[in-house]
């Protein structure tokens, strides 16, 4: 945990260098684009600063946090399992990039078009403040770049011996019920928007147990064989 925190504040300090350019370039894009910022407090200004500081300094800190609980959970695996769970590490850091690409890109824009339509409708003038506008792009942002991470903790928990591919397909409906919960909670409230939302997230579902059954397997496989060596040692 020491270490953890002392690579999220060193990251987050470095991130502060270029925090100003990232936000910047936020705003030159839309929708930020299209609308004006506003700061409703003297604190705004710093609160978006530091926030944005400590989103970027994730780029860096997740990875080591994974590298970390790794290191912690690798003494209890065989050498061929420290390998294969050592290569979880990138795979969750492209996913969540593509989880936050597919949010920013694709389900941010709906959500806002959507509301900013909705305003305009009722006659309401558009005045937006910076810190409202973060606080709904990180709420429909957040669950979906960590919904992207489904596979690996499937395959990583698999890989532990915690989860197995029947106790995913045993909660599959349950499962289904809370991923479209999420996904109609973060998406417009129009049925495209929730269709839109609510099919990546129940093929990342099925994805994560499709990959879990593979890691399963493989480990089946694997412990048959070390169960034989360790026969044939004996014999």
């Amino acid at each position: 945990m020491f270490w953890i925190l002392a690579v999220f504040a060193a990251s987050m300090i470095t991130s502060m260098f270029f925090a100003g350019d990232v936000l910047h370039f936020l705003k030159s894009r839309p929708p930020a684009s299209l609308v004006a910022w506003n700061a409703f407090s003297p604190l705004d200004g710093i609160k978006i600063y530091m926030y944005l500081s400590a989103a970027m300094s994730l780029i860096v800190a997740v990875p080591f946090t994974l590298f970390q609980i790794w290191g912690f959970v690798k003494q209890g695996l065989r050498k061929d399992e420290r390998r294969a769970a050592l290569k979880y590490i990138p795979a969750a850091f492209v996913l969540i990039v593509v989880g936050f690409a597919f949010a920013y890109f694709v389900v941010f824009p709906m959500a806002f078009r959507f509301t900013t339509d909705t305003t305009k409708n009722l006659g309401l003038v558009e005045t937006y403040g910076i810190a409202q506008y973060f606080s709904f792009l990180t709420n429909i942002v957040a669950p979906v770049s960590l919904a992207f991470e489904l596979p690996v903790v499937a395959m990583f928990l698999t890989r532990l011996r915690i989860l197995t591919p029947a106790k995913l397909a045993k909660i599959r409906k349950v499962s289904y019920m809370v991923l479209v919960f999420i996904a109609c909670m973060i998406s417009p409230p129009e049925f495209f928007s929730h269709i839109s939302v609510s099919l990546p997230f129940i093929a990342l579902y099925e994805i994560s147990v499709l990959m879990s059954r593979m890691v399963y397997r493989k480990q089946q496989r694997l412990d048959v064989k070390y169960k034989d060596r360790m026969n044939y040692g004996a014999v």
